[in-house]
């Protein structure tokens, strides 16, 4: 499975008084693995930056003053995510940029998202209450985002594979420890001779090696899940 984890950085934060995209990021996952392929693009906007905005991400007109257009990039960017699944931090607001900037280009040039993820959603569903910026999943997860001074596409992208790798690998090895438990158990059975009417059931505890082991997995499992690990509640 193709996914591309995006990210924009935009004059300012209002489509509908005509803000612009100025840098865009994408990072390429195959299969659940970074695979290292990359698309980044600063973006010349023809128009001024808010201040607010310069304040987030620290790029001003003049330092985009030679970068190319939309215009100029939009076939190197289509051809980049094309058939792959969108996985964006809250989706709506890049993909409305997205959407206008194709919109100024040519009206049927408009993007059907129909393959999005948005992690802002999923994060909310997963963490309810809490705060769920990028940030602050980073530090839930232990991605090392010591390097984000400024907002940067590329930049937050990567963290944000890392994050969504993180955040959606635990179901993952909960679903295998599943099927692996229940195929040793179907062994078990198909293993066991029949007809034997006096079998004694050995009980063997575990060691404190085995108890530490379990404890650690807990630990991570009240960390993805707010403290909510259902096995602690039983």
């Amino acid at each position: 499975m193709r996914q591309v984890v995006l990210d924009t950085e935009t004059t300012g934060l209002e489509v509908e008084l005509q803000h612009r995209i100025i840098e865009i990021g994408c990072v390429e996952l195959l299969n659940r693995r970074i695979t290292g392929r990359h698309f980044h693009k600063y973006v010349n906007p023809q128009r001024d930056i808010d201040q607010g905005a310069e304040l987030v991400h620290g790029l001003t007109r003049d330092k985009l003053s030679a970068a190319p257009k939309f215009s100029e990039i939009c076939a190197e960017l289509l051809e980049f995510i094309q058939d792959a699944e969108l996985i964006i931090h809250n989706a709506p607001f890049d993909l409305a940029f997205l959407n206008a900037e194709f919109a100024r280009l040519d009206a049927q040039n408009v993007r059907a998202w129909d393959r999005v993820l948005d992690t802002l959603a999923l994060a909310r569903q997963i963490h309810p209450g809490q705060r769920n910026s990028l940030d602050a999943l980073c530090k839930r997860y232990s991605v090392d985002n010591s390097q984000r001074d400024y907002h940067g596409a590329l930049l937050d992208a990567r963290l944000l594979a890392e994050v969504y790798l993180a955040m959606t690998g635990g179901q993952v090895i909960l679903t295998l420890g599943a099927e692996s438990d229940t195929a040793r158990s179907r062994a078990r059975h198909q293993a066991a001779p029949r007809g034997i009417e006096d079998t004694r059931i050995v009980i063997i505890k575990a060691c404190d090696k085995e108890l530490a082991a379990h404890e650690h997995v807990l630990a991570l499992l009240d960390k993805a899940s707010g403290g909510n690990t259902v096995w602690r509640k039983l």
